[in-house]
């Protein structure tokens, strides 16, 4: 079997649709704030795409901010004034580096939030700010955040949901914040989108775009293919479902292997499988040679392979020894076989079949 790619949380391959519709708007190659007839042109195609990207998020046209990203988007969020912030400890590390000197919320060994805690640490704190994602990036743990918003609210707080792992796969969750992005399903890196209760003030100052939110000129070939590609994922329903029974029957192929978050909700596309006694790193090297393509969990540290802190708060005893096998929509039976025989033939190898 040729390469196979099961990194899909990472990144996914852009959509056909996608690339199709990226190539169509780089025609329209105005500025979508001039005022002349190209302009004009550009300006409608972008509000269609807005209005095709709230369609898939069944959210108001008027709530979408465009940005370059979903670190940007969580960003934007995180920067608007508030009280005193509170993250889960298992955030991505864009929340994390953006939200310094904030209170960490516990999570139980499968990696949910403890909602009696926070509804503890948020008691008698004015204005809250709240992060917690919808759908862990490492394990696929799906968090409870219809119940985090309600105490959240009842703090008279405002919640901020990271929903890039699970947009395309999961109803967008009702937040005052929303950030999702393009490339985890299926259109280009370096587009976003922040989905705002109300309007956000801008972080970085510039020309007014966005409705004077996020300045900056629109990337309309990105912001286009981002629509297409949600537009494709909404309109075959069923994906998610075909592709956790495919990633069920991945793990029961591989004995041995601990399968972190097993017991809470996951998103089925994710599979974060631990090995004991061989580290992360030496999982990667061999299962790649054996022309695999897994991460050790998130893969946007600059390619460096680090110690989880989302097992770490999971109370994982040797959080180094997981990797991440991601799947998605084009993903087959024959692939997940063929890593599974992969793997049991490294777990042999190295002794710990």
């Amino acid at each position: 079997m040729d390469h196979v790619y099961l990194d899909w949380a990472a990144t996914a391959p852009i959509d056909p649709a996608a690339a199709a519709v990226m190539a169509d708007a780089a025609r329209i190659w105005a500025n979508p704030s001039s005022v002349h007839a190209a302009g004009r042109a550009a300006s409608a195609a972008l509000d269609a795409a807005r209005r095709a990207v709230a369609r898939g998020f069944d959210v108001d046209p008027a709530r979408v901010v465009f940005t370059g990203g979903g670190t940007e988007a969580l960003g934007l969020a995180l920067a608007q004034r508030g009280g005193p912030r509170f993250v889960s400890a298992v955030e991505h590390d864009a929340v994390c580096a953006q939200a310094d000197g904030a209170t960490i919320i516990p999570v139980n060994a499968g990696g949910v939030v403890d909602l009696s805690v926070m509804d503890a640490l948020l008691t008698g704190v004015e204005q809250p700010r709240v992060a917690v994602m919808h759908a862990n990036n490492e394990t696929g743990v799906v968090q409870p955040v219809a119940e985090v918003a309600r105490i959240v609210a009842a703090h008279g707080g405002t919640l901020l949901v990271d929903a890039v792992q699970s947009a395309g796969k999961l109803p967008l969750p009702d937040a005052d914040f929303v950030a999702v992005s393009a490339h985890k399903l299926g259109g280009p890196p370096g587009v976003g989108a922040l989905i705002v209760r109300d309007a956000v003030t801008a972080q970085v100052r510039g020309g007014g775009q966005e409705r004077g939110q996020r300045a900056g000129t629109e990337n309309l070939p990105g912001i286009a293919a981002f629509a297409a590609a949600l537009a494709a994922r909404t309109a075959d329903a069923g994906w998610h479902d075909r592709v956790r029974i495919l990633r069920d029957r991945l793990e029961a192929a591989l004995p041995g292997a601990v399968v972190h978050g097993a017991g809470a909700p996951r998103l089925g596309t994710i599979a974060c499988l631990g090995l004991s006694g061989v580290a992360a790193m030496t999982q990667l090297m061999t299962l790649d040679l054996a022309g695999f393509a897994v991460s050790a969990g998130a893969a946007c540290s600059s390619g460096k392979v680090r110690t989880s802190h989302v097992l770490a708060a999971m109370g994982v005893a040797e959080p180094g020894e997981a990797i991440r096998v991601s799947l998605g929509w084009a993903t087959t039976a024959a692939e997940v076989d063929a890593f599974a025989a992969a793997w049991r033939a490294m777990a042999a190898r190295l002794g710990r079949a």
